[in-house]
């Protein structure tokens, strides 16, 4: 069937109200983070990773935005992280060896366990900061990310 043109003006009337629903989510886009850690010594446990999108609670596990973990495979192991909304984030990763979901830590508080983090080293007296990890994302994201 053809729609004369007040045809079609009047069934797109009808349904301009799916267009006013959806126009607020088109704004809204998901992208993905993938990440190459490299540098992990074993197969052994599992690589863990905590995504933080603010400075306030960096580095706590009660203020996680988002966590994964996969398998840990030697010298490089690569994971994707979906559905990040546009925003600022910081990556904190590390190598689980043992499996106790858990980072290992000496009498200092030094990890025992392999660590890495976004844009950042760990530092002589502890951890970078939030601001020396963050990074935009705006668009689907590759990392590399290098073990200590």
């Amino acid at each position: 069937m053809l729609y004369s043109g007040v045809d079609f003006v009047i069934s797109m009337k009808k349904y301009s109200w799916l267009l006013l629903f959806a126009f607020p989510f088109l704004g809204m886009s998901q992208y993905s983070l993938s990440v190459e850690v490299q540098g992990v010594k074993s197969s052994l446990g599992n690589i863990n990773i905590a995504i933080y999108n603010r400075s306030q609670g960096f580095l706590e596990y009660e203020e996680v935005f988002k966590v994964d973990r996969i398998a840990a495979q030697e010298a490089t192991t690569n994971f994707k992280i979906m559905d990040l909304p546009n925003g600022e984030y910081a990556v904190a990763i590390f190598h689980d060896e043992n499996g106790n979901d858990k980072l290992d830590t000496n009498w200092l508080g030094i990890p025992k366990e392999s660590v890495a983090f976004s844009n950042a080293k760990i530092k002589a007296f502890g951890p970078p900061s939030y601001k020396e990890c963050a990074f935009n994302l705006n668009r689907d994201l590759d990392l590399k990310m290098q073990f200590n």
